[in-house]
């Protein structure tokens, strides 16, 4: 079976390469960002993420929405994921409540700024529905996420979380666990397979940190279709430089034949 691509305008993300590579933007400033996102450019990934929760202007929803237009211009058009993560979910710490979260992702929707959002699916339901309805109303695709970083919970478990995502609505599922020993990155590996078999939606995996990084590399083949990747700096533990992530995927590849 063809792993599911994530799709842009209609269109397979990375074109024919599976899978697409995304790149943070973790600038604290205005003109860190710009400059930032101006660099990644350059590397040409296939999907470049804005993590707001790094930026010190976060409280500005009108600020963000009017910045992350910049920041689309300087990137030359290339698709823009907008993501804030809770220091529980591997994030920063932001001052924000959740229905100022939620506020702050309804408003970028509304800008037509960004292609995509991501969302923990964990939050308060009124809230995931708020940010549904943002995303579809604003032809934003949403990423539904869940995060557990500190274990690797059963494959049950992880099968349970990308089917949750596509009930409630998402365009894409994504699962990101902590691995304690190598056997829980063949749990991560396994269940992202057996998703990808049954679910109608694409969706995005990963085995953290240094014994996970093998699923950047290999995750693909097991159905995930988006790898992340270091522009100018990680935004999570595992991530390698663009340029190796992108040499690492042509050779995998390569290795699997014309139907990847």
């Amino acid at each position: 079976m063809q792993p599911k691509a994530i799709t842009h305008h209609g269109k397979p993300l990375g074109g024919a390469r599976f899978p697409a590579i995304c790149a943070p933007l973790v600038g604290r400033t205005r003109e860190a960002l710009l400059a930032e996102a101006a660099a990644v450019a350059e590397k040409q990934p296939d999907l470049i993420e804005w993590r707001v929760d790094f930026y010190e202007g976060i409280g500005d929803a009108k600020g963000v929405a009017e910045l992350a237009g910049r920041i689309k211009h300087v990137c030359q058009g290339l698709p823009i994921l907008f993501t804030c993560r809770w220091s529980r979910e591997g994030g920063e710490k932001i001052s924000l409540s959740q229905a100022e979260v939620t506020r702050l992702h309804r408003a970028v929707c509304e800008s037509g700024h960004v292609d995509f959002i991501d969302f923990e699916m964990g939050n308060e339901p009124d809230h995931v529905r708020q940010v549904r309805e943002a995303s579809r109303a604003n032809a934003t695709q949403l990423i539904l996420s869940f995060h557990d970083f500190q274990r690797t919970p059963a494959i049950e478990e992880l099968n349970r979380r990308f089917a949750q995502a596509e009930q409630l609505g998402a365009d894409v599922a994504k699962v990101a666990v902590m691995p304690g020993e190598m056997q829980d990155v063949l749990v991560l590996l396994a269940a992202t397979l057996q998703s990808s078999q049954k679910l109608r939606i694409p969706l995005v995996s990963m085995s953290m940190a240094g014994a996970g990084a093998v699923t950047r590399l290999c995750g693909g083949a097991f159905g995930s279709a988006l790898s992340f990747a270091i522009g100018q700096s990680a935004s999570a533990p595992g991530q390698m430089p663009i340029e190796d992530l992108a040499t690492a995927l042509a050779i995998v590849r390569k290795a699997l034949g014309p139907s990847r």
